[in-house]
């Protein structure tokens, strides 16, 4: 994996995070994320640890989608841990991550909500 820019605040990792994916970088996308980050996607399932959402980044990223940034929500930080959240670019749902200050003062994904859309009622 190359040397990547850290998430040096919370709000940097959405910024990173399409950086990375737009370059179809898997190692980079998983490299904002800790060791054993819990990430609720693909839709209805749970990818647990660095190496298993590396690997279904590889996946999404190789039909070479395009992500848009998005206007993160105000963040919400309490101490080494963080809550960021974007509302997407259609007006439905929200994405949500929970985030935490390692050692060095960047920041990780600890879990990570991508896709959530309410029940519609």
């Amino acid at each position: 994996m190359s040397e990547n820019e850290k998430a040096m605040r919370p709000e940097d990792l959405t910024r990173l995070f399409v950086e990375r994916a737009n370059a179809g970088d898997a190692a980079g996308l998983a490299a904002l994320y800790e060791e054993e980050a819990v990430m609720a996607y693909p839709p209805g399932h749970v990818t647990v640890g660095r190496e298993a959402i590396r690997q279904l980044w590889e996946k999404v990223l190789a039909g070479a989608p395009h992500f848009e940034p998005e206007q993160p929500l105000p963040t919400l930080v309490r101490g080494d841990i963080a809550l960021t959240a974007t509302p997407p670019g259609d007006g439905t749902g929200a994405r949500a991550q929970v985030v935490r200050r390692q050692a060095d003062g960047s920041w990780q994904r600890l879990i990570d909500q991508p896709e959530f859309r309410p029940p519609a009622n």
